[in-house]
């Protein structure tokens, strides 16, 4: 069950959904409606999670690894995702690869130095790759052996998938935030907009830092914010910092990826693609969000001890 806390305002409601922290602020409204709301978008969160979840055996995503590399129909929800993640492939010219989860196989990015061998990692590699399925809608043909992970695009669509919901049952301002990916409806009563920190990464050798820095105060009157990093996912040896950010081409990490990258957009799904396919151009970020004329904000170096 969420629980909900009366803030300056209005409402702040929060929950746990897609390993991360989800909040629901509300301005306004009394507490019932406040309380259905948050139900409401723990529910639709979950549901997303359930549906597309890589962990889960009951999943689309199990059952179309299940299917023996026999071409198998999908549902239009999952094909609006498939035919995302075909449009993010192309744009990133192969950089952004759904297939690619599967090279967790080998990396484990929990702050040791512990670097795979080469050979394995090729080995795994050897089964990623968005032009060895076949994608006709509606009918998916993944061969054996092959994964698929939504974990790139699905935190975002969830956002917005939600935050949609939401704004059939009330007219309220909120600001809806699942771990970092964020969204809002519009500005707050009085025409004051909601501001929102983009955290400071912290020192390499330091999983967890002890009290999160703000590196920016943003203020959002509309859209969304999505961050990609490597902030809590890395290894470290011999002082070089390999980023969990993996290139499908090679298996290996992205080379000089930033620590983080924040793109604001008019949805979180299109944040999230621009974020993430900065993070995957390396010392080129900068360059690429450019080029698209989005709110941007790149981070490389770490916060100060």
């Amino acid at each position: 069950m969420p629980r909900l806390d009366a803030v300056e305002g209005g409402w702040r409601g929060w929950f746990e959904a897609m390993a991360s922290p989800c909040e629901l602020l509300i301005d306004g409204g009394d507490r019932a409606e406040a309380m259905q709301l948050v139900v409401q978008a723990e529910a639709e969160a979950l549901r997303v999670e359930r549906k597309f979840s890589r962990y889960r055996g009951d999943s689309v995503v199990a059952q179309l690894q299940g299917g023996g590399g026999r071409p198998q129909h999908v549902d239009n929800e999952t094909a609006l995702l498939l035919d995302f993640a075909a449009q993010c492939h192309v744009l990133s010219q192969g950089l952004f690869d759904i297939t690619s989860g599967v090279l967790r196989e080998v990396w484990r990015f929990d702050g040791s130095d512990r670097i795979p061998d080469a050979r394995a990692v090729e080995r795994v590699r050897a089964r990623v790759g968005w032009h060895k399925l076949t994608w006709q809608r509606p009918m998916l043909t993944l061969p054996e052996g092959m994964e698929l992970d939504f974990g790139g695009i699905g935190k975002e669509y969830a956002v917005d998938r939600t935050l949609g919901l939401l704004r059939t049952r009330t007219a309220l301002p909120m600001l809806l935030n699942f771990g970092g990916d964020l969204a809002v409806t519009g500005l707050r009563g009085g025409g004051t907009p909601w501001r929102v920190g983009i955290e400071q990464p912290s020192s390499a050798g330091n999983m967890a830092a002890a009290e999160p820095r703000a590196a920016e105060l943003l203020e959002l009157s509309s859209g969304a914010l999505a961050t990609s990093g490597d902030a809590r996912r890395y290894l470290l040896k011999d002082g070089v910092r390999y980023s969990h950010i993996l290139d499908p081409r090679t298996g290996w990490p992205v080379v000089d990826a930033p620590r983080s990258v924040t793109v604001a957009a008019g949805t979180c799904v299109e944040a999230g693609m621009l974020s993430t396919l900065a993070m995957l151009q390396g010392r080129g970020a900068e360059a690429l969000l450019a080029a698209q004329g989005v709110p941007h904000w790149v981070l490389r170096k770490e916060a100060p001890r």
